[in-house]
C-alpha cells in the first residue's frame, strides 16, 4: 500500500509486489484544503505568504482512502504486507511529546502558529535571510551543501519564525516534526525521523545539525532548537519505521503488525517508481510545484540547489534536489482569477476543461507569436535564486493580447525556469543526461513537447498516474523484506515510457531566443539589479499590518 499526501488531497494505491501492477486506488480531498487567507477555526485573516493545514485531514485519508483503495482493488486486506507514505516538504507540525498537534488543544485552536505550516508557507523569508547571512559570514561548512542558501520553506526558518512570533507556542512545543514523520508516527505509535527531510530540510549533514553557538547567535532563545525540538532517531529510506499499530489497523482495515516504511518526500520516492535512480537521470515531479531530483556518484556544490544528501534518494549515491515553488499552481491561479467567463462556457461546449481549451486555442501559434515573456515566480523562486520575496511577471502585453496567449507564456515560463536549473547542474559538473517527468502535468502533451523543445532533451514519462504513491509502495515492499533494497524493488515494480517526446530543432532555435529574454529578466529582477519585487512585498505587508491595527 502506498499513500501519497499532496497539497490538496491524499491518494492511496494498492500495488502488487511482484510487478508493480496498480490494483486499486482512492483519493480523499482535505476538508480544510489550504488555509492561506483565513483560519478556518475563527475566520480570522491570515497575513500574506501564509499557508496552513489541519493535521486531522491527514488522518482522515488513512480512515477513508486506504480502505476504499483496498475495496477498489477487490483484494483481501490480509494480503497487504506493508504500507509506505510520502508527503509534501517542508511541511511542519508543532506537537507535544505524545505527538498531539498544538492546534488540537482547545486553548490554541485560534492561534495560527499552532497549525501545520505547509511547504508553501513563505512568510519566514526574513528569518531565512538572517540564517543565510550569518552562515555566510561565519563560513558554516553546511551552507555549500544547500547551494549557498537556506530556504524560507525549511525547518529552521519556520522554527525561528515560530519562536519570534509566538514564543508561548514555541516553548509549549516538544517536537517540530515533518508531516512525513508525523503520519508514520500515527501509523506506528513511534516517532522516527526520516533521513530525507532531515538532510534536505533539517540541515543534518555528516551527522550534525547547525551548532548551538550558531543558532544562539540568531536568537539566544533559539540556541537549543536543533537539540530540543528537532533532533531525533533517524531512519533510513526503505527501512521499516515500525509496524502498524492496533489503532491504525482499525482506521485502515489493514492487518496490525505489518511493516510501515520510514517516511519520505513525494518527489524522492518517485525516482525508483520511474526506474530513474542512476546518475544523470533527473526526475521532475510536476504538479502544483515541481521538484527536481537526481543522483550522482560525487559530491559537489550546485548554486541554488535545495540540497545534496548522501543516500537522500537511494543508498550509495548522493541525492540532489532542486525545484520550482509554483508550476501547476500558477496555471490554476490564472484560470481561477484571470480567464473570462466565456472561455468556461466555450470549454464546456467543447467537452474540455478550461486548461485543455486554452491549450487547444494556442498550441498552433508560432513560437514567439504572442510577443510575451513571463517570469514563473508567482510563488517565489526555489531554485536557483532561493528567494520567496520574488513575484510573477508578464511582459509584452498589448490591447490585442489574448487570454490564451498569456496562458501559453506562463506554460513556457515554467519550462524556462526548469532550463535554468538544468543548465546550472550541467555547469556544476552534475550533468543531466535524461529528463523524466512524473506528476499530473504530464497529461498535457503540448506542455511536455514545449519542455522538450526548450530543454533540448528527450522527455521520458513515468508509466503511472500515481508515481509518488507507487514509489511509497515500492518503499513499503522493501521495508517488508520482499526485496533486498529500494533499488531492487524499483527495478521490479517501477514503470517508465522512454523518450515519449523529443526536441524539434526548429522549435528549439525559436525558443532559444525567448529563453535569452527570460534570462535577462531573470537576472535583472532576481539577482539584485532591481529589487522592486522585494519592495512591493514589503509594502503589501505594511498595508496588511496597518489594516489589522485599525480594526
Amino acid at each position: 500500500m502506498g499513500v501519497d499526501y499532496g497539497t490538496l488531497s491524499g491518494r492511496a494505491v494498492v500495488v502488487r509486489v511482484s510487478d508493480g501492477a496498480e490494483l486499486g486506488s482512492a483519493t480523499l480531498d482535505y476538508a480544510h484544503a489550504v488555509m492561506d487567507t483565513t483560519l478556518a477555526a475563527t475566520g480570522a485573516a491570515l497575513p500574506p505568504e501564509w499557508a496552513l493545514q489541519v493535521p486531522q485531514d491527514y488522518v482522515d485519508v488513512l480512515k477513508t482512502a486506504v480502505p476504499a483503495a483496498v475495496a477498489n482493488a477487490g483484494i483481501d486486506p490480509a494480503r497487504v504486507i506493508g504500507i509506505g507514505t510520502d508527503f509534501t516538504a517542508c511541511t511542519m507540525v508543532p506537537v507535544l511529546a505524545d505527538g498531539t498537534p498544538l492546534c488540537e488543544l482547545p486553548e490554541y485552536a485560534g492561534r495560527p502558529h499552532a497549525y501545520v505550516k505547509l511547504w508553501k508557507h513563505h512568510s519566514a523569508q526574513s528569518q531565512a535571510d538572517r540564517i543565510n547571512d550569518l552562515a555566510a559570514l561565519r563560513g558554516e561548512g553546511w551552507l555549500p551543501r544547500y547551494g549557498g542558501l537556506i530556504s524560507s520553506e525549511w525547518e529552521f526558518a519556520k522554527g525561528l519564525e515560530l519562536l519570534e512570533e509566538d514564543p508561548e507556542l514555541y516553548n509549549r512545543m516538544d517536537h517540530w516534526v515533518e508531516a512525513a514523520d508525523w503520519i508514520v508516527w500515527q501509523l506506528t505509535g513511534t516517532y522516527v525521523r526520516n533521513a530525507c527531510t532531515a538532510g534536505y530540510k533539517g540541515i543534518l549533514q555528516d551527522g550534525a545539525y547547525p551548532s548551538e553557538d550558531f543558532l544562539g547567535a540568531l536568537n539566544p532563545d533559539f540556541a537549543r532548537f536543533a537539540n530540543d525540538k528537532v533532533a531525533h532517531e533517524v531512519g533510513q529510506l526503505g527501512d521499516a519505521a515500525g509496524t502498524l499499530s492496533a489503532e491504525a489497523a482499525a482506521w485502515t482495515g489493514l492487518p496490525a503488525g505489518i511493516a510501515v516504511a520510514v517516511g519520505n518526500v513525494d518527489a524522492h520516492v518517485t525516482g525508483p517508481a520511474a526506474q530513474a535512480v542512476e546518475p544523470g537521470q533527473m526526475v521532475a515531479i510536476m504538479g502544483t510545484s515541481t521538484c527536481h531530483v537526481m543522483n550522482s556518484d560525487h559530491l559537489t556544490e550546485v548554486p541554488g540547489m535545495c540540497g545534496v544528501v548522501d543516500g537522500g534518494i537511494v543508498s550509495g549515491l548522493y541525492g540532489y534536489e532542486a525545484g520550482q515553488s509554483g508550476v501547476g499552481d500558477i496555471f490554476a491561479w490564472y484560470v481561477g482569477n484571470q480567464v473570462p467567463a466565456r472561455y468556461f462556457t466555450e470549454a464546456a461546449a467543447a467537452g474540455l476543461s478550461v486548461h485543455q481549451y486554452l491549450t487547444e486555442l494556442i498550441k498552433d501559434q508560432p513560437i514567439g507569436g504572442h510577443g510575451l515573456v513571463a517570469l514563473d515566480w508567482h510563488s517565489g523562486n526555489r531554485s536557483v535564486l532561493v528567494d520567496h520575496e520574488l513575484s510573477g511577471l508578464v511582459i509584452g502585453t498589448t490591447l490585442t493580447t489574448r487570454t490564451e496567449e498569456i496562458y501559453r507564456a506562463l506554460l513556457e515560463a515554467t519550462a524556462f525556469g526548469t532550463r535554468v536549473i538544468v543548465e546550472t547542474f550541467n555547469a556544476s559538473a552534475v550533468p543531466v543526461t535524461e529528463f523524466i517527468v512524473a506528476g499530473g502535468l504530464l497529461k498535457n502533451a503540448f506542455l511536455m513537447q514545449t519542455y522538450s523543445d526548450i530543454l533540448r532533451l528527450p522527455i521520458s514519462t513515468i508509466a503511472s498516474e500515481q508515481g509518488p504513491a507507487l514509489g511509497s509502495a515500492i518503499h513499503a515492499a522493501a521495508a517488508a523484506g520482499a526485496y533486498p533494497d529500494v533499488r531492487a524493488a524499483g527495478q521490479a515494480m517501477g514503470k517508465l515510457n522512454k523518450n515519449v517526446y523529443t526536441p524539434n530543432e526548429e522549435s528549439s532555435l525559436a525558443y532559444d531566443k525567448l529563453f535569452a529574454e527570460y534570462s535577462l529578466l531573470h537576472d535583472y529582477f532576481g539577482r539584485g539589479t532591481n529589487n522592486v519585487m522585494h519592495r512591493l512585498k514589503a509594502l503589501k505587508r505594511e498595508a496588511a499590518t496597518t489594516a489589522e491595527a485599525s480594526v
